[in-house]
Protein backbone atom coordinates (compact mmCIF):
# COMPACT_ATOMS: atom_id res chain seq x y z
CA UNK A 1 0.00 0.00 0.00
CA UNK A 2 1.35 3.91 -0.50
CA UNK A 3 1.05 6.65 1.83
CA UNK A 4 -0.02 10.18 1.04
CA UNK A 5 0.74 12.72 4.04
CA UNK A 6 -0.38 15.59 2.10
CA UNK A 7 -2.95 18.51 3.58
CA UNK A 8 -4.21 20.83 0.79
CA UNK A 9 -4.74 24.25 0.90
CA UNK A 10 -8.49 24.55 1.70
CA UNK A 11 -11.47 22.45 3.02
CA UNK A 12 -13.00 21.59 -0.40
CA UNK A 13 -9.60 20.39 -1.98
CA UNK A 14 -8.65 17.97 1.11
CA UNK A 15 -12.48 16.87 0.50
CA UNK A 16 -12.12 16.37 -3.16
CA UNK A 17 -8.29 14.69 -2.66
CA UNK A 18 -10.59 11.62 -1.10
CA UNK A 19 -12.48 11.44 -3.94
CA UNK A 20 -9.73 11.52 -6.33
CA UNK A 21 -8.20 9.13 -4.97
CA UNK A 22 -10.93 6.92 -4.71
CA UNK A 23 -11.74 6.93 -8.39
CA UNK A 24 -8.11 6.54 -9.52
CA UNK A 25 -8.12 3.05 -7.26
CA UNK A 26 -11.25 2.58 -8.93
CA UNK A 27 -9.79 2.32 -12.83
CA UNK A 28 -6.83 0.73 -11.38
CA UNK A 29 -4.61 2.74 -9.64
CA UNK A 30 -3.13 1.91 -6.43
CA UNK A 31 -4.58 1.88 -2.57
CA UNK A 32 -3.97 4.50 -0.60
CA UNK A 33 -3.39 5.55 2.86
CA UNK A 34 -3.77 9.12 3.18
CA UNK A 35 -3.20 11.34 6.37
CA UNK A 36 -4.29 15.37 6.67
CA UNK A 37 -4.75 17.92 9.09
CA UNK A 38 -7.15 20.55 9.13
CA UNK A 39 -6.11 24.03 9.50
CA UNK A 40 -9.12 26.03 10.65
CA UNK A 41 -12.21 25.20 11.52
CA UNK A 42 -15.24 24.07 9.16
CA UNK A 43 -18.32 21.39 9.33
CA UNK A 44 -18.60 18.55 7.28
CA UNK A 45 -22.28 17.28 6.31
CA UNK A 46 -22.14 13.52 5.62
CA UNK A 47 -23.71 12.41 1.90
CA UNK A 48 -27.29 12.30 3.04
CA UNK A 49 -27.46 14.26 5.78
CA UNK A 50 -30.34 17.31 5.95
CA UNK A 51 -28.24 20.68 6.04
CA UNK A 52 -30.92 22.15 8.33
CA UNK A 53 -31.05 19.37 10.60
CA UNK A 54 -27.38 18.59 11.49
CA UNK A 55 -26.02 21.75 11.63
CA UNK A 56 -26.67 25.08 13.01
CA UNK A 57 -26.56 27.45 10.17
CA UNK A 58 -27.35 30.63 12.34
CA UNK A 59 -24.21 29.58 14.58
CA UNK A 60 -22.06 28.90 11.57
CA UNK A 61 -22.72 31.98 9.82
CA UNK A 62 -22.05 33.73 13.41
CA UNK A 63 -18.59 32.18 13.42
CA UNK A 64 -17.59 32.57 9.76
CA UNK A 65 -17.16 28.91 9.66
CA UNK A 66 -17.81 26.94 6.46
CA UNK A 67 -20.34 23.89 6.18
CA UNK A 68 -19.44 21.47 3.33
CA UNK A 69 -20.50 17.84 2.31
CA UNK A 70 -18.33 14.83 1.64
CA UNK A 71 -19.48 11.68 -0.62
CA UNK A 72 -19.63 9.54 2.34
CA UNK A 73 -21.91 8.68 4.75
CA UNK A 74 -22.21 9.25 8.47
CA UNK A 75 -22.64 11.99 10.14
CA UNK A 76 -21.74 15.71 10.90
CA UNK A 77 -17.97 16.77 12.22
CA UNK A 78 -16.49 19.74 12.67
CA UNK A 79 -13.14 19.28 11.58
CA UNK A 80 -10.23 21.39 13.37
CA UNK A 81 -6.47 22.20 14.55
CA UNK A 82 -6.24 19.03 16.95
CA UNK A 83 -7.88 15.99 14.82
CA UNK A 84 -5.98 14.29 12.29
CA UNK A 85 -8.04 12.58 9.38
CA UNK A 86 -7.33 9.62 7.76
CA UNK A 87 -8.50 8.11 4.50
CA UNK A 88 -8.09 4.27 3.38
CA UNK A 89 -8.43 3.64 -0.59
CA UNK A 90 -8.81 -0.32 -1.11
CA UNK A 91 -9.51 -2.75 -3.78
CA UNK A 92 -12.47 -4.73 -3.04
CA UNK A 93 -10.88 -8.03 -4.96
CA UNK A 94 -13.10 -10.55 -3.72
CA UNK A 95 -12.21 -10.05 -0.26
CA UNK A 96 -14.56 -11.28 1.86
CA UNK A 97 -13.92 -8.63 4.18
CA UNK A 98 -14.76 -5.50 1.93
CA UNK A 99 -17.91 -6.89 0.04
CA UNK A 100 -20.08 -5.71 2.36
CA UNK A 101 -20.62 -2.16 4.76
CA UNK A 102 -20.77 -4.06 7.83
CA UNK A 103 -17.80 -6.49 7.24
CA UNK A 104 -15.60 -3.23 5.74
CA UNK A 105 -16.19 -1.55 8.94
CA UNK A 106 -15.34 -4.34 11.22
CA UNK A 107 -12.11 -5.07 9.34
CA UNK A 108 -11.21 -1.80 8.82
CA UNK A 109 -12.08 0.11 12.61
CA UNK A 110 -10.76 -3.49 14.32
CA UNK A 111 -7.59 -3.30 12.93
CA UNK A 112 -7.33 0.16 14.06
CA UNK A 113 -8.28 0.04 17.48
CA UNK A 114 -5.76 -3.19 17.88
CA UNK A 115 -2.83 -0.54 17.01
CA UNK A 116 -4.40 2.17 18.95
CA UNK A 117 -4.89 0.36 22.11
CA UNK A 118 -1.48 0.01 23.25
CA UNK A 119 -0.75 3.52 22.87
CA UNK A 120 -3.21 4.78 25.35
CA UNK A 121 -3.29 2.06 27.64
CA UNK A 122 -7.11 1.26 28.14
CA UNK A 123 -9.39 -0.44 25.73
CA UNK A 124 -10.02 1.25 22.17
CA UNK A 125 -13.94 0.17 21.14
CA UNK A 126 -15.33 -0.65 18.45
CA UNK A 127 -18.92 0.85 18.80
CA UNK A 128 -22.13 2.42 17.36
CA UNK A 129 -20.90 0.90 13.67
CA UNK A 130 -18.56 3.29 12.59
CA UNK A 131 -17.22 4.90 15.89
CA UNK A 132 -14.07 4.54 17.96
CA UNK A 133 -14.21 4.62 21.46
CA UNK A 134 -12.27 5.26 25.07
CA UNK A 135 -15.07 3.40 27.41
CA UNK A 136 -17.92 4.87 26.49
CA UNK A 137 -16.42 7.79 24.80
CA UNK A 138 -16.10 8.39 21.46
CA UNK A 139 -13.16 9.54 19.87
CA UNK A 140 -13.49 9.08 15.87
CA UNK A 141 -16.66 8.93 13.69
CA UNK A 142 -16.01 7.27 10.16
CA UNK A 143 -17.87 6.76 6.82
CA UNK A 144 -17.21 4.68 3.71
CA UNK A 145 -18.30 5.23 -0.32
CA UNK A 146 -18.39 2.34 -1.96
CA UNK A 147 -17.78 1.98 -5.98
CA UNK A 148 -17.61 -1.05 -8.41
CA UNK A 149 -14.26 -1.92 -7.91
CA UNK A 150 -12.80 0.54 -4.57
CA UNK A 151 -13.76 1.88 -1.58
CA UNK A 152 -12.83 4.32 0.77
CA UNK A 153 -12.82 4.48 4.05
CA UNK A 154 -11.81 8.12 5.99
CA UNK A 155 -11.90 9.20 9.58
CA UNK A 156 -11.56 11.88 11.49
CA UNK A 157 -9.67 11.18 15.06
CA UNK A 158 -10.05 13.63 17.56
CA UNK A 159 -6.02 14.54 19.56
CA UNK A 160 -6.73 17.86 20.97
CA UNK A 161 -9.85 19.10 19.07
CA UNK A 162 -11.26 21.75 21.33
CA UNK A 163 -14.72 20.13 21.76
CA UNK A 164 -16.55 23.26 22.39
CA UNK A 165 -16.85 23.85 19.05
CA UNK A 166 -18.94 21.32 18.07
CA UNK A 167 -21.06 22.03 20.94
CA UNK A 168 -21.93 25.91 18.93
CA UNK A 169 -22.18 24.04 15.89
CA UNK A 170 -23.65 21.31 16.11
CA UNK A 171 -27.08 20.04 17.99
CA UNK A 172 -27.57 16.49 18.58
CA UNK A 173 -27.89 14.46 15.24
CA UNK A 174 -31.15 12.97 14.52
CA UNK A 175 -29.34 9.67 14.38
CA UNK A 176 -27.42 8.11 17.41
CA UNK A 177 -26.00 5.17 18.41
CA UNK A 178 -27.62 3.17 21.06
CA UNK A 179 -24.12 3.75 23.44
CA UNK A 180 -24.55 8.05 23.42
CA UNK A 181 -27.66 7.92 25.41
CA UNK A 182 -28.72 11.06 24.09
CA UNK A 183 -25.22 12.49 25.51
CA UNK A 184 -24.68 16.10 24.93
CA UNK A 185 -21.43 16.32 22.74
CA UNK A 186 -19.10 17.32 25.97
CA UNK A 187 -20.03 14.08 27.58
CA UNK A 188 -19.91 11.93 24.45
CA UNK A 189 -16.70 13.02 23.02
CA UNK A 190 -13.34 12.77 23.81
CA UNK A 191 -9.58 13.41 23.05
CA UNK A 192 -7.08 10.27 22.89
CA UNK A 193 -4.20 13.26 23.53
CA UNK A 194 -1.52 11.43 21.20
CA UNK A 195 0.48 13.23 19.28
CA UNK A 196 -0.86 12.95 15.35
CA UNK A 197 2.57 11.54 14.42
CA UNK A 198 2.56 8.61 16.80
CA UNK A 199 -0.90 7.81 15.08
CA UNK A 200 0.39 8.22 11.59
CA UNK A 201 2.80 5.75 12.24
CA UNK A 202 0.42 3.26 14.10
CA UNK A 203 -1.78 3.33 11.15
CA UNK A 204 1.06 3.10 8.51
CA UNK A 205 2.33 -0.46 10.38
CA UNK A 206 -1.21 -1.64 10.42
CA UNK A 207 -1.88 -1.25 6.44
CA UNK A 208 1.78 -1.46 5.59
CA UNK A 209 1.87 1.73 3.59
CA UNK A 210 5.42 1.86 3.13
CA UNK A 211 5.51 3.51 0.05
CA UNK A 212 5.51 6.86 -0.56
CA UNK A 213 2.89 7.92 -3.49
CA UNK A 214 5.00 9.99 -5.29
CA UNK A 215 2.88 10.37 -8.78
CA UNK A 216 -1.11 11.10 -8.05
CA UNK A 217 -3.67 13.05 -10.34
CA UNK A 218 -4.08 16.82 -8.74
CA UNK A 219 -5.26 17.76 -11.98
CA UNK A 220 -8.71 16.05 -10.96
CA UNK A 221 -8.88 18.13 -7.54
CA UNK A 222 -9.39 21.58 -9.25
CA UNK A 223 -12.50 20.96 -11.26
CA UNK A 224 -14.26 18.87 -8.25
CA UNK A 225 -13.70 21.54 -6.07
CA UNK A 226 -15.39 24.16 -8.56
CA UNK A 227 -18.59 21.74 -9.71
CA UNK A 228 -19.20 19.76 -6.29
CA UNK A 229 -17.30 21.38 -2.92
CA UNK A 230 -18.00 24.70 -3.37
CA UNK A 231 -21.31 24.44 -5.08
CA UNK A 232 -24.07 25.43 -3.18
CA UNK A 233 -26.62 22.71 -4.31
CA UNK A 234 -23.73 19.76 -3.75
CA UNK A 235 -23.56 21.63 0.19
CA UNK A 236 -27.27 21.68 0.52
CA UNK A 237 -28.88 18.93 -1.68
CA UNK A 238 -30.52 17.82 1.42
Amino acid sequence: MHELDLTLATPAENLACDEVLLDACNQGGPEVLRFWEAADRFVVLGYSNRFLTEVDPTACQRWRVPVLRRISGGGAVVQMPGCLNYALVLRLDGDARRQTIGATNQFVLGRIAKVLQPLVGADVRVDGDTDLALGSRKFAGNAQRRLAQALLFHGCILLKADIDWMERLLPLPSRQPAYRAGRRHHDFVTNLGLAPGVVKAALRSAWGAVTPLVEWPPIQVEPLVRTKYTDGSWIRKF
